[in-house]
């Protein structure tokens, strides 16, 4: 063999290694759902966008126990529910959101993608957005998807979102909107009032590209 085909024949070797290597480290990268990227409220920032959001660097810190430890349990349970914050959805409701999400789970969207969620459903003290009687819902949509519309709600006065599973009779329909445009960024502004203390921010968004509804709980403390 010449001197040229033996550097060619290390090159290809070593391109080999190198591609074996990368794609090595790339099944070593935790997968986050982005390349099927949906969307969820980010403020008041949903259960498991909040989690994301204060402890995704950091979730395996043995401080979250006590210092939030409803976001604890959630990471214990599943951490894909916190790396998938943008997809809590379900496809073909066909609007008849109370049969296909039963009492007790509907901040999992009825145990929506296999379980995946089903954490968000344990009532607990959940950290809190304080929140005044006019407030405005926040909803970051990646894929653009649109809305059909959005509903939005607030656990009743007297509901204990610490003690109590969330259940449809527990919600009050404070605003529902029309279409919005596909866009990254959508407000819901909603006016309010009688509400104190911990409640429950559940919005349901109805997306446009197909028969896609997000279920969302958010929790809130009013003055």
């Amino acid at each position: 063999m010449d001197r040229h085909s033996h550097l060619l024949g290390t090159r290809r070797g070593l391109t080999l290694v190198l591609s074996a290597l990368a794609a090595l480290l790339l099944g070593l990268v935790p997968w986050s759902g982005t390349a099927a990227a949906h969307g969820s409220v980010v403020d008041p920032a949903s259960r498991n966008y909040g989690c994301w959001q204060r402890w995704g660097s950091d979730h395996l810190n043995p401080a979250m126990a006590q210092q939030d430890p409803m976001c604890w349990q959630a990471w214990r349970a599943d951490p894909n529910a916190m790396w998938n914050w943008n997809g809590l959805y379900r496809n073909g409701s066909g609007g008849n959101f109370r049969a296909v999400v039963p009492d007790g789970q509907l901040c999992s969207g009825g145990r929506t993608e296999g379980g995946r969620y089903n954490a968000l459903d344990t009532p607990g003290a959940w950290r809190t957005t304080a929140l005044a009687d006019d407030f405005t819902v926040q909803l970051y949509d990646q894929a653009s998807h649109g809305a059909d519309y959005f509903e939005v709600y607030v656990s009743r006065q007297g509901y204990d979102p610490v003690t109590q599973p969330l259940r449809w009779s527990d919600l009050e329909l404070v605003a529902r909107t029309g279409k919005y445009a596909p866009s990254q960024n959508y407000s819901i502004p909603v006016n309010t009032s009688g509400y104190s203390g911990r409640h429950v921010v559940y919005t349901i968004w109805q997306a446009s590209h197909m028969d896609q509804t997000y279920f969302l709980c958010s929790d809130v403390d009013f003055g």
